[in-house]
């Protein structure tokens, strides 16, 4: 087994080396902390950072996000992509500010009682704001593990989560969980890699079993690859008096609360232009005619992989703007094209607007 010292002094040195200088880590103030680590779930750090700078101009501490309104702040989270994480992060403001005076949490107990906070989060904020000892594993931190320990299972499995956990608590200094932790992290993120490790420049590059073995990109061992369903999909800009159509998603669901164009997946023998006019009349209720082909736009979520057939139309006859029947929205607007960037749209949709309107 691997001594703490052999394995803590080189990594924690050079961290104190390398680390990169972060907002966040300027303070360890729980709230930033916080949002950090939400923002870093699924999404590149090199796109982090941005964002959470514009995060904290706008929402500074939790009591001004917790009276934010919604819109805001999917506004704010537009581009990062899996929108229930903002919508948790300001159940749980309102949560705090409800229920706890508006005081964040100070134990990992007290973290998991918020709404849409799991191990996971609850972890890393008692770990790196209050340097408490929990272990922090994500993806570069397992990756790191399993190349060190030469573990021949994928890391999710149980078992394996488990000895990592154990080995990254048992390898942590006393009182060093902070920076341990988020050594580990950079360790994986800027050398550890998954396809070019840079393993000539590793502090941990003699104690590495896989490196050792010559086994390297063979670790972590890949779970069971996931299957992506294609789907095709239509919508379109409905202009009309100079002003465009614009509705808000249902509360649940798929981009819930998020604004869009209408418009649906492409069934059967339909065409993309059948498919538009139709999901219009369903949506609705408007006739909708001309649609002019304004681009196809490729991407995805979850599953999925989507092709997104853009066009736009216009109300038959170019009649006035009557109000639609909203079959699958929960309201609607009619905005003028310089205002579509204070609305949250899925990603889809935005790319279409900045295609067709920038």
């Amino acid at each position: 087994m691997i001594d703490q010292s052999t394995f803590s002094r080189p990594l924690l040195d050079w961290f104190a080396a390398h680390a990169r200088d972060l907002p966040w880590r300027r303070t360890y103030d729980p709230y930033q902390v916080w949002i950090s680590e939400v923002m870093l779930q699924q999404t590149q750090m090199d796109r982090v950072v941005g964002y959470f700078q514009r995060w904290m101009a706008g929402f500074p501490d939790v009591r001004v996000l917790a009276a934010a309104p919604e819109d805001k702040v999917l506004t704010a989270w537009e581009g990062l992509g899996y929108y229930t994480r903002a919508r948790n992060l300001l159940r749980a403001s309102r949560y705090v500010m409800d229920n706890l005076s508006g005081t964040l949490p100070r134990d990992h107990a007290g973290w998991l009682a918020l709404p849409g906070i799991g191990p996971y989060t609850a972890a890393a904020v008692c770990a790196i704001a209050y340097n408490q000892p929990h272990a922090v594993v994500d993806a570069n931190v397992s990756r790191v593990m399993a190349r060190i320990f030469d573990l021949d299972v994928p890391v999710r499995q149980r078992a394996a989560a488990t000895f990592i956990a154990e080995q990254a608590l048992a390898l942590t200094p006393p009182g060093q969980i902070r920076h341990f932790s988020q050594a580990l992290m950079e360790l994986g993120a800027l050398i550890c890699l998954p396809r070019r490790p840079r393993c000539s420049s590793c502090p941990l590059h003699d104690i590495c079993e896989a490196r050792r073995l010559d086994i390297v990109l063979e670790r972590p061992v890949p779970s069971k690859a996931v299957t992506y369903i294609p789907i095709d999909v239509a919508t379109g800009v409905l202009m009309a008096q100079g002003l465009i159509y614009i509705q808000k998603r249902p509360a649940t669901g798929v981009w819930a609360g998020l604004w869009e164009f209408p418009g649906g997946t492409i069934e059967g023998a339909e065409t993309p232009e059948q498919t538009l006019i139709r999901e219009y009349m369903e949506e609705t209720g408007f006739v909708v005619n001309d649609p002019r082909k304004l681009a196809v736009i490729r991407h995805g979520y979850t599953k999925y992989r989507v092709a997104l057939h853009c066009y736009r139309c216009r109300l038959e006859d170019d009649q006035p703007k009557p109000p639609p029947i909203l079959a699958a929205a929960q309201e609607y607007r009619w905005v003028r094209q310089e205002e579509l960037n204070q609305y949250a749209f899925p990603a889809g949709h935005r790319k279409l607007i900045d295609q067709t309107f920038s």
